[in-house]
């Protein structure tokens, strides 16, 4: 499968983004990035994001490009 150059995720531009989960666990489907981690020390890439579920408000920290994986998020709110 190929990405178009829109297509590409970029960690500096992920906050506020919204996501959906491809198989939402406790009701939780719609996801929020509410914060991108920054690196110690600064100018290291990006790693981690935290997501909120909007549902029950629970907070979770992964690694940004696991949000490429479309087998497990989808862009945007479906």
């Amino acid at each position: 499968m190929t990405r178009s150059a829109s297509n590409v995720l970029s960690p500096k531009k992920l906050l506020h983004t919204k996501w959906t989960a491809v198989s939402p666990q406790n009701k939780e489907k719609h996801f929020l990035v509410t914060r991108v981690i920054e690196p110690v020390p600064p100018g290291s890439p990006v790693v981690s994001v935290e997501i909120e579920a909007v549902h029950s408000k629970r907070v979770q920290l992964i690694g940004w490009r696991e949000l490429t994986d479309a087998t497990r998020w989808r862009r945007g709110w479906v």
